[in-house]
C-alpha cells in the first residue's frame, strides 16, 4: 500500500528510577544552587558540610541531566533501532520539541515581562532564545532564563545522536559518541578550571555527558554485574576527589555520576510515587525556579540571616514552586505535549490518506 509504514515497535520499559534521580538532580540545582542568588550566604555555609557542598557544587548536577539522557536515550531508540524507520526523524524531532519547547517558550515570555532590557536582555538575546540557540548568547548566563542554556545543548546532542543513529548506523553511531566525548573530554581537560561554574565549555560538557550516557548503556549488562559496594565507593570518590589545578568535572563526570545512575537502576526505593512525581516535574522545577527567585528578590533584595524565619521563608519558597511546577506540568506541560503529537499524526494520517484518495 502506498504510503504505509510498519506498524511501530512496543515501547521499551520506562526507567522510572532514573526518571527519580532526575528530579533529585533537579531539586539539587533549583534548591541548593540557585538560591544563593536570593539568601545570603551564611544559609547555606553554616550547617553542615554536606548542604554547604551542594550549595557550591549544585551547578554541576546539569551534567548528571546529560549522562541520563543519553542513557534514555539510548534505551529508547537504539532498541529495535527506532531510528531506522520510515519517517523516524520527523516522529523524534517533534517528540523533543513537544518535550522541551512549549515550556521553555512560555518561561521565556514571562522572564521577558518583567526583565526585559535588562543585563543581555536584548532583542537579539531573545531571538537566540526563541530558535533554541540562547547557549550561543553571550553572556550566556544571564539572558532571560538563565537554566534554559542546557536546553540548546540537550538539542545539539539530540540531533548529533539522531542523524548518526538514522545516517549511518551503529557503527558511525559509535564514530560519533568517541568523536563527542573526546572532544568533550580534552576540552574539560585543557580549558577547564578546578572552580566554576564556568560557560566556555557548556557544549564540550553536553557532548561528554550525553555520549558517555550511551557508553555506559550499551555497556549495561557487563556493569550490572558490579557490586554495590564498589559503586557506593566511587560515587563517594568521584564527588570528594580533588582535582588540583584540573577541572572540577572530571571526576563528578567520570566517576560519581556514572555510579550514580548506576546505583540508581538498583535502587527499588526510587520507584516509590514520591520519586516519581519529582521525575515528571523536574523539567517544570528546573526552568521556573529561577524566575521564581528573581520575582521575589525584586521585591525583598537579598534576604540576611540564617534564624527559624529565614529557613521558614527558604522553605515555603521551595513549597511554593513545587507547587507551581505541578499546576504548570499539569495544565500546561503535557497538554501542550499531548496536543503538539496529535497534530502530527493528524497530518502524517492525512498524507497516507491523500495519495489512496486519488489512486
Amino acid at each position: 500500500m502506498v504510503g504505509t509504514s510498519p506498524l511501530p515497535a512496543a515501547a521499551p520499559q520506562r526507567l522510572t528510577r532514573l526518571d527519580g534521580l532526575r528530579g533529585i538532580a533537579a531539586c539539587v540545582v533549583a534548591f541548593t544552587y540557585h538560591p544563593r542568588t536570593l539568601f545570603a550566604p551564611e544559609l547555606f555555609t553554616d550547617h553542615g558540610m554536606v548542604f554547604a557542598w551542594l550549595s557550591h557544587w549544585g551547578w554541576a548536577f546539569v551534567d548528571l541531566f546529560f549522562l541520563l539522557s543519553g542513557y534514555i536515550f539510548a534505551h529508547v531508540y537504539l532498541a529495535g533501532d527506532k531510528l531506522s524507520r520510515p519517517g523516524a526523524m520527523g516522529q523524534f524531532a517533534v517528540a523533543r520539541f513537544a518535550r522541551l519547547y512549549p515550556l521553555h517558550l512560555l518561561t521565556l515570555l514571562v522572564v521577558a515581562l518583567y526583565a526585559w532590557g535588562e543585563k543581555g536582555n536584548t532583542a537579539g538575546a531573545f531571538a537566540m532564545h526563541l530558535v533554541m540557540l540562547q547557549n550561543f548568547v553571550r553572556p550566556v548566563p544571564d539572558t532571560f532564563n538563565g537554566p534554559a542554556w542546557s536546553l540548546s545543548v540537550e538539542a545539539c546532542c539530540y540531533l548529533l545522536f539522531a542523524f548518526a543513529a538514522m545516517r549511518g548506523g551503529r557503527r558511525r553511531l559509535w564514530q560519533v559518541t568517541v568523536g563527542a566525548i573526546a572532544l568533550g573530554l580534552g576540552l574539560l581537560v585543557f580549558n577547564g578550571e578546578p572552580e566554576g561554574p564556568w560557560v566556555a565549555d557548556n557544549l564540550p560538557r553536553g557532548l561528554l555527558g550525553f555520549f558517555l550516557g550511551q557508553v555506559l548503556w550499551h555497556a549495561r549488562e557487563r556493569l550490572a554485574r558490579l557490586p554495590w559496594p564498589l559503586l557506593g565507593a566511587l560515587l563517594v570518590i568521584g564527588l570528594v576527589m580533588p582535582t588540583g589545578v584540573w577541572s572540577s568535572l572530571l571526576p563528578l563526570v567520570l566517576v560519581a555520576f556514572p555510579a550514580a545512575l548506576l546505583l540508581a537502576l538498583r535502587s527499588r526505593w526510587l520507584d516509590g510515587r514520591l520519586w516519581s512525581w519529582l521525575g515528571d516535574r523536574s523539567y517544570a522545577v528546573y526552568l521556573i525556579h529561577l524566575p521564581v527567585y528573581a520575582l521575589i528578590k525584586r521585591q525583598t533584595g537579598v534576604i540576611a540571616g540564617d534564624g527559624p524565619l529565614v529557613w521558614a521563608i527558604y522553605l515555603g519558597i521551595i513549597a511554593a514552586i513545587l507547587l507551581l511546577s505541578d499546576l504548570t506540568y499539569r495544565y500546561f506541560e503535557v497538554p501542550m505535549r499531548q496536543a503538539i503529537r496529535q497534530a502530527w499524526e493528524r497530518r502524517q494520517t492525512a498524507k497516507v490518506a491523500a495519495p489512496q484518495a486519488s489512486a
